[in-house]
């Protein structure tokens, strides 16, 4: 039986050199994209791939994480969310100068504040649609994250209630959809299963 939290580690340590191992993509940069279906552990990898980053010699230029969850504009908002992050956020970071996002408030059911993301050396989002096509020149390293379905569904109702399940189905047909058209996951350098 493997141990589920090696397998996180072991996973980020690969993202971590992948990155490393490229050229800057965001003007001095790297942008790592961890994309997948919703409930497949994608913000658990997010955060170990920030805390990798942060024992190599590249960490003083500093290490974002970006979760797509804080932007999506409610539960039809997947495509709209994408839309932000590729022109509110992905190009000017490109450019070198600051991006951004308007960050979603859940419980309002409302756009909130504007969240300002200076250039950093690691840019980590992570989020279904976080690897977009549309800036795919910009993305260092794309990740894949899978789990099945069932798991996916049990997380997800775990975390947000067992009343979202209508939500959380329709959400995981907008994803598929959304995946389809992007080819996320053959456009992806790495795949992981948890």
């Amino acid at each position: 039986m493997s141990d589920p939290a090696a397998q996180v580690r072991r996973a980020a340590d690969e993202i971590v050199r992948l990155a490393r191992e490229s050229a800057a993509t965001l003007a001095g940069g790297r942008l790592v994209c961890i994309d997948g279906p919703a409930g497949s552990g994608k913000t658990t990898l997010a955060g170990a791939v920030a805390r990798a980053w942060g024992s190599t010699p590249e960490a003083a230029a500093g290490v974002r994480v970006v979760h797509l969850d804080d932007l999506y504009p409610g539960w039809e908002g997947l495509r709209a969310g994408v839309e932000q992050v590729a022109e509110h956020l992905v190009a000017p970071l490109a450019e070198g100068r600051p991006g951004g996002y308007r960050r979603y408030d859940w419980a309002a059911a409302a756009p909130a504040g504007w969240v300002r993301v200076p250039p950093t050396g690691l840019l980590v989002l992570e989020g279904c649609g976080a690897g977009a096509a549309a800036y795919d020149d910009a993305i260092t390293v794309l990740v894949w994250v899978e789990a099945d379905d069932a798991t996916r569904l049990q997380r997800g109702l775990t975390r947000d209630g067992s009343h979202l399940r209508q939500q959380w189905e329709a959400w995981m047909a907008q994803e598929r959809a959304l995946f389809a058209a992007e080819r996320t996951q053959e456009r992806a350098d790495l795949a992981v299963r948890t």
